[in-house]
């Protein structure tokens, strides 16, 4: 049953985001509002297939603030890049620059307000990072970025990327960590189990910091579930 209902969820999803991204396209033309909302209703599209055909709900532990926030999260799995945008209202996200050259959803994500970055560029990456970060903070929206710059198995700890030090000095915003544990019930293949997947909000670090201790408490924060044991619900 699980493999039928992964099936049934790739069947669905793919096609349903490609007329979602085709919608968010024409909403365009009557302004960025109707945009966002279309955006919303692809995440909540997304969300209704995971609980219903997949059996994956979440749940968020701690509080969530309602000021801007740099959003570090630990990123296992495609699961919380579509949940973090319903869960924390709307945030910028870092992304890679490979889904932002995607024709039409590139697009479509520009007007979301991603920050695309290529992971190859070195320097000139982070100082592109850092002012689109900047002019996304002028907007009152929180930032988010996954700190160790790729999506890693479940259980991996990897160190963070030097992208987000110099996004945390830039941008002078506390730092929100969160740690996921999807990687457990969704890898990288069309399988994904039914189970509860967490996102645990960690304490506030607050900005200005020097860049040994706010990576060492980031990295702390966000590998909260990665090491602690679980087990497939």
């Amino acid at each position: 049953m699980t493999v039928l209902r992964s099936l049934l969820y790739a069947a669905i999803f793919y096609p349903g985001t490609v007329l979602y991204v085709l919608a968010g396209i024409f909403a365009i033309l009557f302004g960025r509002r109707p945009a966002l909302a279309i955006v919303l209703g692809w995440m909540d599209f997304n969300g209704w297939l995971c609980r219903h055909l997949l059996g994956i709900r979440t749940q968020v532990v701690g509080t969530i603030p309602d000021e801007p926030h740099l959003i570090a999260i630990k990123h296992e799995s495609m699961y919380e890049t579509m949940e973090m945008v319903r869960i924390f209202r709307l945030p910028v996200v870092v992304l890679k620059s490979e889904l932002h050259d995607i024709p039409l959803f590139g697009t479509l994500t520009s007007v979301y307000g991603a920050i695309p970055v290529d992971r190859e560029a070195g320097a000139k990456a982070l100082r592109a990072l850092v002012a689109a970060g900047k002019e996304a903070v002028e907007t009152g929206r929180s930032v988010i970025i996954f700190p160790e710059g790729t999506r890693v198995p479940a259980g991996e700890t990897p160190p963070l990327q030097s992208g987000f030090a110099g996004l945390y000095r830039a941008l002078g915003l506390p730092v929100l960590p969160v740690a996921v544990d999807s990687g457990r019930l969704w890898g990288r293949g069309l399988v994904h189990h039914s189970g509860i997947v967490t996102f645990k909000v960690g304490e506030t670090i607050p900005a200005g910091l020097k860049r040994d201790e706010i990576e060492a408490r980031v990295h702390a924060a966000i590998n909260a579930l990665a090491l602690a044991p679980q087990s497939r619900p």
